[in-house]
């Protein structure tokens, strides 16, 4: 459906609807993070009761992982609106049940399930975007979107916060709002004609497989890379905030606002800079002001500097991000937008599952200094080589 018969973003029901299903996806690891003390006192007579409350907020992602890869091809072969449908469904059950629960088991099992529900939100949202939208209006709702996600993150921690003083378990019922947002996607989202697969000229069709699969597989493998080095800031940031003398759990979550409220404003603005700077100037940027935040974090000697490190890691992230999924989707063929949704979703979260890994050893290497200055170096680096794709003119898979 092309763009330039649509009706502008913020008066197309469907950009609205897709936009609503995206701020489900943060909600789904963050909403009970206020929860986790109360949880963990509840349920203090498990043996691993540390372990198993901290692993529920993660436990979603594990999932994704698992499933997202193969959810973007059942979209493709069974309907991307159909599953949307199901997957916010699902969400609110498996989200909604852990009011209820009595066990650890039951509850990691029931955030596992809301892992699956997650993959299909976020692989169906994703690839519906590309069958609705083209051009400026696809390139501003892919920015809108990590600023969906951003802004449901912040409203599923405040609204769980305040849960979360009643009982932790009633931390849990805020997965209820996609109940809420589930009429509004039955009415605006109307199932897109399903492309048969292309027939390309027998000496055309390798070229065609080569330019999509390499297109894919590359932007999967930056936004994991990307994911690796922004997720120290929700692992590591709060403990080095107290490594600097500062126990005060209110200015950790303040600098938390501030990241996440920086990265939502950076990605607002993606389809305005697009156009002027392209793609790979926007990934030279983007990694230049993450670089830059990550340095400024390796010199930070109090709170002003870590908040301001904070804020232009946030900028460049959200500055990044919808790059990926533009370029590859521009390189995919309609009939396989789903599974090119569904590497991207799975590159995501396995890169969140991956940062603490690889940085946690980095960080008792070297120390905070020492494992922000590294991450400076790989994100500068990076930002280097986007230039010199700009300047070299090397653009072979970077539409626009």
């Amino acid at each position: 459906m092309p763009s330039l018969s649509s009706p502008p973003i913020h008066h197309d029901p469907r950009a609205i609807a897709l936009l609503l299903a995206a701020t489900l996806t943060t909600m789904a690891n963050a909403a009970i993070s206020p929860a986790l003390p109360g949880l963990e006192a509840r349920f203090a007579d498990h043996p691993q009761a540390a372990l198993l409350t901290r692993f529920l907020v993660s436990a979603p992602s594990v999932a994704v992982v698992l499933v997202a890869g193969w959810s973007g091809s059942l979209a493709d072969r069974f309907g991307k609106r159909r599953m949307l449908m199901g997957g916010v469904g699902l969400f609110a059950a498996a989200g909604t049940v852990g009011f209820a629960l009595t066990t650890l088991e039951a509850l990691l099992i029931s955030r596992l399930i809301l892992g699956i529900a997650v993959a299909l939100i976020m692989t169906s949202q994703t690839a519906l975007i590309a069958d609705y939208f083209d051009g400026a209006a696809r390139s501003r709702l892919l920015g809108l979107q990590v600023s969906a996600r951003n802004i449901g993150g912040l409203v599923a921690i405040g609204l769980s916060g305040f849960l979360a003083l009643i009982s932790p378990m009633h931390a849990f019922a805020v997965h209820a709002l996609a109940l809420l947002i589930l009429p509004v996607l039955w009415r605006s989202l109307p199932e897109p004609a399903r492309a048969a697969p292309p027939t390309p000229a027998p000496e055309m069709a390798e070229p065609v497989a080569r330019r999509f699969d390499t297109a894919l597989w590359s932007m999967a493998g930056l936004q994991m890379l990307t994911v690796i080095c922004f997720f120290t800031m929700p692992t590591q940031l709060p403990f080095f905030i107290a490594h600097h003398g500062i126990d005060n759990a209110a200015v950790m979550g303040g600098a938390m606002v501030a990241l996440t409220l920086a990265g939502a404003l950076a990605a607002s603005r993606y389809s305005a800079l697009k156009p002027r700077l392209g793609h790979a100037r926007l990934l030279a940027l983007g990694y230049a002001l993450m670089g830059g935040g990550m340095l400024t974090l390796a010199l930070a000697q109090g709170i002003e500097m870590i908040v301001a490190g904070a804020i232009l890691v946030g900028l460049g992230f959200a500055t990044v991000v919808p790059n990926f999924n533009e370029i590859a989707l521009a390189a995919t063929p309609p009939h396989r937008r789903g599974r090119t949704a569904g590497v991207l979703t799975t590159a995501v979260f396995l890169g969140q599952i991956l940062s603490p890994l690889l940085t946690l050893p980095l960080l008792q290497a070297v120390g905070f200094a020492g494992m922000f200055a590294t991450l400076a170096a790989v994100l500068i680096l990076a930002a280097l080589a986007g230039l010199a794709i700009h300047l070299g003119r090397a653009r072979r898979f970077l539409p626009g």
